[in-house]
Order: C-alpha cells, then structure tokens, then sequence
C-alpha cells in the first residue's frame, strides 16, 4: 500500500457520504424487486442448493461501490512524502604535535606517557568525523607524520605507528609548533587548531617556541598546549653501563611558563596533565571548546499518488462489467 501522508483536497473526502445513499436504494429496490417469470409453484425449487451466482449476485454493486469510492479517493489528490536532508558541516583544520622524546616513556601514565597520549589522542580523532586532522611528532627535530586529512582510520594507524626514537633525541618544541603551523598556514577552514602535547623543556632546534606562537598568532591558528608528567618525580627510562634501559626516579621537569605563553599569544589555552585520567578529561574540554559547526536542512517533496487509485478504479469498474454482463447475465 502506498504511504499516503496527507490529501490536497481533503473536502472532497465528503462525497463518501453519496455511498450511503446508494447502499440504501440497492436494499430498497432488491427487497421490491418482483419476478420476472412467473410459475404455479416453487416447492420444488426451494430443495435445489445455491450455486455461485446465487451467493455473487451482489457483486456488481459492491464493485461499483468500491469504485465511486476509489474515485472520490482519487479526486481528494492523495500524496505521499518524501524525506531528505542536506547536512552542512563546517570542519575544523586540526594539527596534532606529539612530543616523542625519550622522556615520554616515563611510568607516571599507564603503561607510560607517549602510549597514553597515543590512545587518548586517538579517540579523540574518532570522535571528529567531520574535521580534517593531521599529525606532527617532535624531539631534537621535527618531521610531519600524517598532513591534514578525513581518512582518520589511516590518521589513527599513523598514530600507532610512532615510537619513541623514531629521532634524534631532545625537545624542540618551537620546531614541532612551527611545522604544525607549517601544515595549516594555507589551509582555508573557519578554525585552525593545534594541540601540542610535551612534557620537558624546549632544548633543541633552531626555532624559538615563542617565535612560532607569533607566527600561529599571524595565521589565525589558535594552540592549546598540553604538559604532561605527574608532580614531583617520575620513573624514566635510562640508558645503563651494559647498554640496556634501566628505570630511574627523575624529576618532571615542564616548561610550563612557556606553554602558557603560547597558548596566551594565539588565544588558546594551556592544560597540565598529571595521569591518564586528567589527559582524558583535557581532551574531551577541547572536544568541547572546538566545536564543529553543522547545519542540517530537513526537505519533504510531495508526490501525487491519485494515479494509482484511477487505475484501481478503472480496473473494478471492468470487473464489474465484466461481471454483470458476462458471468452473471440476467435475463431481461
């Protein structure tokens, strides 16, 4: 049956009233109805059983019944609907700078700092369908890992893939902010992101950190910096006299006046870390903070149906012909 949501013409739907009517002359005239032949008796009639005709002799009336009703339906213009939406999302340009120094093995997160980071920052690019993200890892130098990209299922296998000692080792933060503003200067979105996450002191490069927040400030791009590393000491991997990696006790040390400034100057904000939960909840404050932008315009298209009601009603009316006239013939 067709999905029928409203009628052009209603109103119409008030000749269904003309049936009543009719019913009631066809009762009236069946019940006055005289005999065509006459006979002395019909006893021996009466032990003859019904054939079909006997039982179908109503109907020819109840098919045209049926199609004075199917037209008036047809006359009421019946419509059906049809749903769509045009969705209009304006994304967020996101850059996201990944301090990868040996110091992000640390065990003050679980199982350590950069593994968290990694799966924490990886939720939060699942969760942004509609926004293009790239990713920009950093220790005595820094290299682009992923440019800005919607294929965030191989964004997020890029982001598995970093280990610590990819590089050189050291933190130059200045170097890791100004490739990530390197990867959104030409970019044309209504926001510019970058989060850049780290837990040491800016050491190596040829870049001062505060040089490239000016040049982010210039560009619109707007940078929250995340430290991250417990208070007082943490356990950090070492180098040990045979060459293996040992676990000592040294102190977090995050430069922190620094990671504010930045924030300050491109008119973002900065979030310290202590453990994996606190990482989770500052991610989820950016989630918030940077909101996509997303339209939607819902759109009903009406179709006219009225055509298949006509056909329905041409065919009972052919029927009823078909029946009055052929197989159920009276005789005049």
């Amino acid at each position: 049956m067709l999905d029928i949501v409203r009628f052009e013409n209603p109103r119409i739907l008030w000749l269904l009233l003309l049936l009543v009517p009719m019913v009631a002359y066809y009762v009236y005239r069946t019940l006055q109805g005289r005999a065509a032949i006459q006979v002395s008796t019909v006893s021996g009639l009466l032990k003859l059983r019904h054939t079909y005709r006997y039982w179908l002799r109503h109907a020819p009336f109840v098919l045209r019944l049926l199609v004075v009703a199917l037209v008036i339906f047809a006359m009421a213009r019946p419509q059906s609907s049809e749903e769509s939406q045009n969705v209009n999302a304006e994304g967020i340009d996101i850059v996201m700078a990944l301090d990868i120094s040996g110091s992000m093995l640390a065990r003050d997160f679980s199982p350590d700092r950069l593994t968290a980071a990694q799966d924490i920052g990886s939720k939060f690019i699942i969760a942004r369908p509609t926004d293009r993200i790239g990713l920009v890892v950093f220790a005595g130098e820094a290299f682009t890992q992923s440019p800005i990209t919607t294929d965030h299922v191989s964004l997020v296998n890029l982001m598995n893939q970093i280990k610590s000692g990819m590089i050189a080792d050291g933190t130059a933060i200045g170097n890791g902010l100004a490739t990530a503003v390197n990867r959104l200067k030409e970019s044309d979105a209504p926001s510019k992101v970058i989060i850049l996450l780290t837990d040491g002191v800016n050491n190596s490069g040829q870049i001062d950190p505060l040089t490239a927040a000016q040049i982010a400030a210039d560009y619109g791009i707007r940078v929250y910096t995340i430290g991250v590393g417990s208070e007082g000491v943490a356990p950090t991997p070492t180098i040990n006299e045979w060459g293996g990696i040992s676990f000592v006790q040294a102190k977090v040390e995050i430069d922190e006046d620094i990671l504010r400034q930045i924030a300050d100057k491109t008119g973002g904000r900065y979030f310290r870390a202590t453990d994996n939960t606190k990482l989770a909840e500052i991610y989820a404050e950016i989630d918030q903070l940077e909101k996509t932008k997303v339209e939607v315009e819902n759109f009903v298209k009406y179709s006219e149906v009225y055509h298949f009601w006509l056909l329905l009603a041409v065919g009972l009316l052919m029927l009823e012909m078909l029946s009055r006239y052929l197989f159920l013939r009276q005789i005049p």
